[in-house]
């Protein structure tokens, strides 16, 4: 199997003067669990190269075995730091593709056209997708054939309001990613603050939170290797 996951570009945190970018846990569990698995792995952004890490990710109440086994990952190192540029691929060219979280999705992927037609012919070409934590928000734009939101009519998941407030940055993203799918006519589900909830809709999985990342590719890898 041939997964592309898909990383943000985007290092700023709205107008905070703090830095974001992907949540590495979201990256690490997710990464493991494909090669375990013996999945070839490509790793795109919308600029390439080194795609930027969410500081705080980083920091020890957030650190797993999984993120600790990424870092002391020479191979894994050198796929971040050389990503391909998200407009040389070819949906064609995967079985799959994934998006991890991290706040900074929101201000690149959710508008970037090349990652909304990804997504669309993803989905239209009878692939699974996942997307966790804040990614589920890059679907906001995405539509099926008949032009009505992805995700209209879809169970899905993503990173709650709660969970944003908790963060304290209800008023520093650009959307809130439950508002966003919700008014897009998701069929929205959520349980506690930062507990693992993964939501199967077809072949759309989606993860609530970091939490969520490591379960949501264990099903994604179940679902694509699914016998026809």
């Amino acid at each position: 199997m041939n997964v592309l996951i898909v990383l943000t570009s985007h290092d700023q945190l709205g107008d905070t003067g703090r830095k974001t970018g992907f949540w590495l846990e979201e990256l690490a569990a997710p990464y493991y669990h494909f090669k375990d698995a013996g999945w070839q792995i490509t790793l795109a952004s919308p600029k390439g190269g080194r795609a930027p890490l969410d500081p705080k990710s980083n920091e020890p109440q957030f650190r797993t075995e999984l993120t600790r086994r990424f870092e002391a990952d020479a191979e894994a190192e050198a796929q971040l730091n050389g990503t391909v540029r998200l407009d040389s691929v070819s949906a064609d060219d995967f079985d799959t593709v994934f998006y991890p979280g991290g706040h900074g999705p929101l201000w690149d992927l959710a508008e970037d056209p090349t990652s909304i037609k990804l997504i669309e012919q993803t989905v239209a070409a009878g692939k699974p997708l996942a997307l966790v934590c804040h990614a589920p928000g890059v679907l906001r734009h995405a539509v099926k054939a008949d032009g009505t939101p992805l995700v209209a009519g879809r169970r899905v998941t993503g990173f709650t309001n709660s969970e944003e407030e908790a963060m304290g940055l209800t008023k520093v993203v650009p959307f809130l990613v439950e508002d966003e799918l919700i008014a897009k006519g998701a069929d929205f589900s959520k349980v506690g603050d930062f507990q693992s909830n993964v939501i199967t809709d077809g072949l759309l999985i989606t993860g609530q939170n970091p939490a969520s990342s490591g379960p949501a590719a264990l099903e994604l890898i179940a679902l694509a290797e699914k016998p026809a």
